[in-house]
Formats: structure tokens, C-alpha cells, sequence
């Protein structure tokens, strides 16, 4: 099957900002090179984009104490590279299309804890988000370089 016969897999992405408007990023298990990212995921059957966006952050970083700020306006969609096509997701999808959520995290960082129940980051940090697009894996960057501006306009 082509890569463009298969379907993109409704997400959701969390930009969870700090009191210090940093951005949470985790660095992946599955890709440990020095490559991070926003929390993200995909979207069950028959729930609603703030439903998944709540319990993909809390599955990735146990993280509850937060407060939605703003629905980013419009879908973002990236494909995967052809060395990752049906390698993951059971190889249902070619990609994803994603509904991002800008949140403030209201705990303290020893409320973050990545050994949870199926840990996808080893490691997380507060970034500034200028450096977002830098730490990004290649397939994802234009996404994030889509998202800046508006991070950017909602915090300034």
C-alpha cells in the first residue's frame, strides 16, 4: 500500500508552559538521540480532543495541575518518513493531523514523573520556545515552526 492510501491519525498536542513560559519537552525513549518534543498523541475513538489531551499528558508526564489557555486555531499535519511507514502504529497511518493546546502547568516540577504506566520519555526539560524547531526531529520541524508563532503571540 502507498503511503498515501493510508489515512493520518487524529492527535492532540500539549505546549504545557511553566510560570517562566518554558516549554515541557521529553526526550523520546524510542528515539534517545538528542531529540525532544512536546507531549502528544493520538485521539481514542469517541473521545474529545480536551479528554485526550489531558490523559496523553498525564500517560506521558503524570502531570495534572494544569490550566487550558487556548485552543490553537486550525489542524497541524506531518508525514512520517518512509523509514518509519508501517514500523509504527501498527502501520495504519502515514502520519498524523493534530489539534494543539497551549496549557500552564500550576505544579511544581516534583509533580513530573515519567515512569508511568507505558513511559514514551527518558528525559525532560524546560525549553525556551525559540528553541523549539532546533530539538525537533526532522519530519515533525515544520509543525513546530507552524506553532511558534502562535506560542509566541500568546505569551508576549
Amino acid at each position: 500500500m502507498t503511503s498515501k492510501k493510508l489515512p493520518l491519525r487524529l492527535g492532540v498536542g500539549v505546549v504545557l508552559l511553566n510560570k517562566k513560559n518554558q516549554v515541557f519537552v521529553g526526550k523520546r525513549k524510542d528515539n534517545p538521540i538528542d531529540k525532544w518534543q512536546m507531549p502528544q498523541g493520538g485521539v481514542n475513538t469517541g473521545e474529545n480532543l480536551i479528554d485526550a489531551m489531558k490523559r496523553e499528558l498525564h500517560e506521558e508526564t503524570s502531570i495534572q495541575n494544569i490550566k487550558i489557555l487556548n485552543e490553537i486555531d486550525g489542524w497541524f499535519e506531518y508525514e512520517l518518513p518512509k523509514n518509519l511507514l508501517g514500523r509504527i502504529w501498527r502501520g495504519r497511518y502515514r502520519g498524523q493531523k493534530q489539534k494543539w493546546f497551549v496549557v500552564k502547568f500550576l505544579g511544581n516540577d516534583g509533580e513530573i514523573n515519567l515512569q508511568t504506566d507505558k513511559p514514551e520519555f527518558i528525559e525532560w526539560r524546560w525549553l525556551d520556545i525559540e528553541n523549539l524547531p532546533n530539538v525537533i526531529v526532522d519530519f515533525k520541524r515544520k509543525v513546530y515552526e507552524q506553532l511558534l508563532p502562535k506560542i509566541r503571540n500568546f505569551i508576549n
